[in-house]
């Protein structure tokens, strides 16, 4: 039998409820949207700051603290936050109940510190919501194969709510935070940055991976593997309980929700970005090889590559990493110096990453040569270049971000009137 009742997820990030007043002005929004006839499901974070302290409290005692204990120690914060929250909502007269992932139950791998979530039983979820009870579910955090407490890693509560809304089957996951949208890019750099209405996953996916940092990565990659449609929203913009037909915030869909598809989506920048030089390599089979795999052996995640050759024989090889992978990848590759024998490594961590995402990309051409004269036309050096279908992304000197990415917006069209 169809249902005949709306049923949403709703997840409140750590500003989202920050003290006591933001968890009651949570519980307003929440009781809302149950008074308007939706099953709700509420997925929390812990209230901002408090996982740093908890994070520091285990480093303080141990720089290399056993993972299972300290998933044990900094899961709490969620538990507080759903057990207050719970405690608003029935003040406001709204039946509800806190959940830990264990009890829902959540289950992960092993992997304690950034587990991977491997089944959800909703069942007993979804029996809930259809008597009337909202369940207040601790995001970020599971039941690993031990019948240990795993968490998620950073930002794993937007991957808790997409699962969560995967498997009770929910109509949207709505992702309260600090922004009211998804825009074109930043607009603390852009001030005609536009709010999109839709955008879709893979779209949201590429931004997420370049920069973006509204939605976390796995969430995204998530909502796109189960078709959950997804809705970005502020918690800090009062009002009634809005229609589908009226959504306030930004919503990742599948691509075949979108009639018009824009050329550009929108533009990412990530200063989280070093670059790497491995000069006068001898040009012979296996170079690539002798060079990536001691970076993969170190856990160097490696991203934009480019090769020269030169007319000596010799050849050049420059890549990214991220800033906190650089040391590890110069000591990986001044380890490997014999075999790979090369005449000098060249570093550079004061770049950025700016990228042009867009799915109309695919069906039009001269999107990066646009990118190449909007930059070339501000005397903007291009260092590294790297594409995918619906992406095109340039590595250039960090003192020109906010100029480039200005620029950019305009050249593509994107300004708001």
């Amino acid at each position: 039998m169809p249902r005949t009742v709306p049923r949403i997820v709703m997840k409140f990030g750590g500003t989202s409820v920050a003290d006591l007043d933001r968890i009651r002005a949570v519980a307003e929004k929440v009781h809302k949207q149950v008074a308007a006839g939706c099953e709700v499901a509420v997925v929390v974070s812990a209230m901002s700051g408090v996982t740093n302290r908890l994070v520091g409290y285990c480093q303080s005692l141990s720089p290399l603290h056993d993972a299972r204990e300290y998933d044990a120690v900094v899961a709490t914060g969620e538990q507080v936050t759903s057990g207050l929250l719970a405690i608003a909502l029935q003040t406001l007269g709204v039946e509800a109940r806190s959940w830990h992932g264990w009890q829902v139950p959540l289950r992960t791998d092993g992997a304690h510190g950034k587990a991977r979530i491997a089944s959800i039983d909703g069942e007993s979820l979804v029996a809930r919501m259809q008597a009337g009870q909202v369940p207040v579910i601790a995001g970020f955090q599971g039941l690993g194969p031990d019948g240990r407490v795993t968490t998620l890693g950073r930002g794993g509560s937007d991957t808790s709510a997409v699962a969560l809304a995967a498997a009770i089957q929910a109509d949207r996951c709505d992702i309260y935070t600090d922004v009211d949208g998804i825009y074109t890019t930043d607009p603390r750099i852009v001030a005609r940055a536009r709010k999109l209405d839709k955008i879709t996953y893979e779209e949201m996916l590429e931004l997420a991976s370049v920069g973006a940092k509204v939605l976390q990565t796995r969430s995204v990659e998530l909502a796109m593997k189960e078709r959950v449609r997804v809705q970005v929203l502020s918690s800090f913009v009062d009002g009634p309980a809005p229609a589908e037909g009226s959504l306030p915030g930004s919503l990742v869909v599948d691509e075949d929700e979108i009639v018009e598809k824009e050329l550009v989506a929108g533009i990412a920048y990530s200063r989280d970005e070093a670059k790497l030089s491995v000069r006068s390599i001898p040009d012979r089979p296996g170079i690539a090889a002798a060079i990536f795999g001691p970076l993969t052996a170190a856990n160097v995640n490696v991203d934009m590559i480019v090769q020269s050759t030169g007319a000596d024989g010799l050849t050049n090889m420059t890549f990214t990493t991220g800033k906190t992978d650089l040391a590890r990848a110069i000591q990986a590759l001044e380890a490997a110096k014999g075999v790979i024998q090369y005449g000098e490594l060249v570093t550079d961590d004061d770049v950025v990453k700016i990228s042009v995402v867009g799915v109309g990309m695919r069906s039009h051409a001269g999107v990066a040569n646009t990118m190449f004269r909007t930059l070339s036309d501000r005397n903007i050096n291009i260092q590294v270049i790297s594409t995918s279908e619906i992406k095109v992304s340039v590595l250039i000197a960090s003192e020109y971000t906010e100029l480039a990415v200005r620029a950019l917006h305009t050249a593509y069209g994107l300004d708001a009137a």
